[in-house]
C-alpha cells in the first residue's frame, strides 16, 4: 500500500462497511443510532474439541457402584452396632447386626467385581499397597474387613469359637468406620466436579448415611427391648447425614447445581424425607414399643440411605457431562488469584 492510497476519507477504493466492527459492541453502537441491528457474533458457549466433554464421565455402572457404596456403608456401621450389642449384653441386637454386616460386605464385593468384569482385576489391585491411593487403601480394607465380618457372623450362628468370634467382632468394629467412609474419599479424589468439590463434607455425609442404614436394619430385625442403641444411632446418623449434606451443598458453589436438578434432585429429596421420617419413627417406636413403627422406621432409613448414595452418584455423572462445571470454577479460581 502506498501513501497515496490513504486519504482523509479512508482507503481509496475501499468498500464502505467492509471494515465495520462486529459483535455485541457493534450492535450496541448501532442501537444507539436507532437502527436496532442485532449482534453478528453469538454469545460464547462452553464446548470442546469435536463436541466432546472436557471430562470423560465415569464409566461405572450405576447399579453396581452406587450399590457398592451403599452396601459398604451398611456393613461398616453394622459392625459397630454388633460390637456395641455384644458388649452391652444385647444378643438380639448383635446377631442381626453381625449377619447384616457379613451379608452386605459380601454383596458389596460381588457388585464391585461385577463392575470390574473379572475377579482377577480386583486381585491385581492387591499387588501393591499405596497409601496415597484411595482405591489401593480401600481394596486392602475390604480384604481385611470382609473375613472378620464373616467370621464374626459364623461364630455367632454356630455358637462355637466364642473367643475367636469376639476377636473378629472387635476387629470388624475397628475397621468398620473406614469401610463405611473410604468410598467418599474415593469419589472425592476424582476430577468429577460435584464429587471433588465436596471432599471436606462428603465423608461425613457417607458416615451419617451408613449409620442410618445400619440402624434401620437393626430396628427391623432386633427385639424392641434391645434396640435402644439402634434408635440412638438412627437419630445421630440422620442428623449427621442431613446436616453435612446441606453444608456441602452450600459450599459447592456452581457444582451444587446437579444435586438440584433432574433425577439426582428427586432421589435426594426422597432421601431427605425418608431419613428424617425414619429417624422420627425410630425415636417414637422406643416410646410406644410398637413393632410396626420399628419396621416402618427401618424400611424408611434403609431406603433413604440407598436413595442418597444413588443420588450422589448420578449427580457426579451429570456434572462430568457438562463442561461448565469444570470450566467456570477454574476461571473463578484464576480470577481470584489474579485479584
Amino acid at each position: 500500500m502506498s501513501g497515496s492510497d490513504v486519504t482523509r476519507d479512508g482507503l481509496r477504493g475501499g468498500r464502505p462497511g467492509r471494515e465495520a466492527p462486529t459483535g455485541a459492541r457493534a450492535g450496541r453502537r448501532r442501537r444507539r443510532r436507532g437502527r436496532g441491528e442485532q449482534p453478528m457474533v453469538p454469545e460464547a458457549e462452553f464446548s470442546s474439541y469435536y463436541g466432546k466433554p472436557v471430562l470423560n464421565k465415569p464409566t461405572w455402572k450405576a447399579l453396581d457402584i452406587a450399590g457398592y457404596l451403599y452396601l459398604g456403608g451398611l456393613a461398616g456401621a453394622s459392625s459397630l452396632l454388633a460390637a456395641g450389642g455384644s458388649l452391652s449384653g444385647r444378643p438380639g441386637l448383635a446377631r442381626p447386626a453381625k449377619l447384616g454386616a457379613a451379608g452386605a460386605i459380601s454383596l458389596s464385593l460381588v457388585a464391585l467385581v461385577h463392575d470390574l468384569g473379572r475377579p482377577a482385576r480386583f486381585l491385581h489391585m492387591l499387588r501393591v499397597f499405596k497409601p496415597t491411593s484411595p482405591m489401593s487403601v480401600g481394596s486392602w480394607l475390604l480384604v481385611g474387613y470382609a473375613p472378620l465380618a464373616m467370621a464374626s457372623a459364623a461364630a455367632d450362628v454356630a455358637g462355637r469359637y466364642r473367643l475367636a468370634g469376639s476377636a473378629a467382632t472387635a476387629g470388624a468394629a475397628v475397621l468398620g468406620p473406614a469401610v463405611a467412609t473410604y468410598t467418599a474419599v474415593l469419589l472425592s479424589d476424582t476430577a468429577v466436579p460435584s464429587w471433588h468439590e465436596g471432599y471436606r463434607q462428603l465423608p461425613y455425609v457417607f458416615a451419617g448415611s451408613a449409620a442410618s442404614a445400619a440402624s434401620g436394619l437393626a430396628l427391623a430385625a432386633a427385639p424392641a427391648g434391645q434396640a435402644g442403641p439402634a434408635r440412638r444411632m438412627a437419630a445421630l446418623g440422620a442428623a449427621l447425614e442431613l446436616g453435612a449434606f446441606r453444608l456441602m451443598k452450600g459450599r459447592l458453589g456452581l457444582a451444587a447445581e446437579p444435586y438440584d436438578t433432574g433425577r439426582p434432585h428427586r432421589l435426594l429429596r426422597a432421601a431427605e424425607a425418608l431419613t428424617a421420617g425414619g429417624a422420627a419413627l425410630a425415636v417414637l417406636s422406643g416410646r410406644v414399643r410398637d413393632r410396626r413403627l420399628a419396621l416402618a422406621a427401618g424400611a424408611a432409613l434403609l431406603s433413604g440411605s440407598a436413595a442418597l448414595r444413588f443420588g450422589v452418584f448420578q449427580a457426579g455423572v451429570d456434572s462430568a457431562e457438562d463442561p461448565k462445571y469444570t470450566v467456570v470454577p477454574q476461571r473463578e479460581r484464576l480470577a481470584a488469584r489474579g485479584g
